[in-house]
């Protein structure tokens, strides 16, 4: 697949899709996108790509596109709503839905997407805003194994670590066990912090050593410091973490298996985003487990 030679469309332009359509105009791709809000679009053309005023404009004559939206019913209405991409895209087309929804949803929008002539692959991804800036994304896909090969110069543009996971679905399944260790461990690192605080230990001191030995993990490396300091600047919103968790316990019941740390886990996502803190980073567990310990930091 040659970059000059091969269009691709990216829907949402967000947190994510934003550098994602970014990365890929560096890598030389002809890359056009379309976003709700106008400014988004504008972002992209100044960073050498192409807007597009609808999803129907944008994906017309693209041979791969990707979506990237909040929600299941978001990824519904861009791929089968009026002037979705199923009815506008060309046949042959590869559509990359990296949203993080249901799989049964993906598996549906999948099947109609087949049988429209495009090629779909269910392939979210994890490492948050830094990851979509650096392009070291991890992309795990759902899918036939030739059309994710097709696809692999598009993703390699945007992602570090990526695998074919499974037939249609599985990437989205992935994805929801990826957010069940990711909010587990946030917890967890949450309580560690103001757990430290209490007896007055230095933060940094013990987030350097900890991360050194068996419970090394990417939140000690990527989050905590912020976390010590109070800093919840969104890489990746409570608000779709929660919708994660969500997905996540909902699943696991339809499949019969128990996740009782995932299932309280989940609820404390809730509670947090009832507080009123659902725009801050997911990391802002530690405020709820700060409030619950009837504890202030003491600076």
């Amino acid at each position: 697949m040659s970059t000059q030679q091969t269009t691709v469309a990216v829907i949402g332009l967000g947190i994510m899709g934003g550098p994602m359509a970014a990365n890929l105009v560096k890598a030389g791709f002809d890359t056009v996108g379309y976003n709700r809000s106008p400014q988004k679009v504008k972002d992209l053309e100044a960073a050498g790509g192409r807007g597009a005023a609808s999803i129907a404009e944008a994906v017309a004559d693209a041979d791969v596109i990707i979506t990237m939206v909040p929600d299941s019913p978001d990824v519904e209405d861009v791929a089968l709503g009026e002037g979705g991409l199923v009815g506008a895209a060309k046949s042959g087309a590869i559509w990359v839905d990296a949203s993080t929804i249901r799989p049964d949803v993906a598996v549906r929008v999948g099947e109609a997407a087949t049988e429209a002539g495009l090629r779909p692959l269910d392939a979210p991804v994890s490492g948050g805003e830094k990851g979509a800036i650096e392009a070291t994304l991890s992309i795990m896909a759902g899918g036939e194994a030739e059309t994710f090969e097709a696809a692999r110069p598009v993703l390699e543009a945007v992602g570090k670590t990526i695998v074919h996971v499974g037939p249609s679905g599985s990437g989205q399944t992935v994805k929801a066990a990826n957010q069940l260790i990711v909010a587990g461990t946030i917890e967890l690192v949450s309580e560690a912090l103001v757990f430290l605080e209490a007896y007055g230990v230095d933060t940094e001191a013990a987030i350097k050593v900890l991360a050194g030995g068996l419970a090394g993990n990417r939140i000690l490396d990527n989050k905590a410091s912020a976390m010590a300091q109070r800093s919840f600047q969104p890489g990746f919103r409570v608000d779709l973490h929660h919708k994660d968790m969500g997905i996540v316990t909902a699943a696991a019941r339809e499949a019969g298996v128990a996740i009782p740390l995932g299932a309280l886990t989940a609820q404390l996502m809730g509670s947090l985003r009832q507080l009123g803190h659902g725009d801050l980073d997911h990391s802002a567990l530690l405020l709820l487990v700060e409030q619950l310990s009837g504890h202030t930091r003491k600076d």
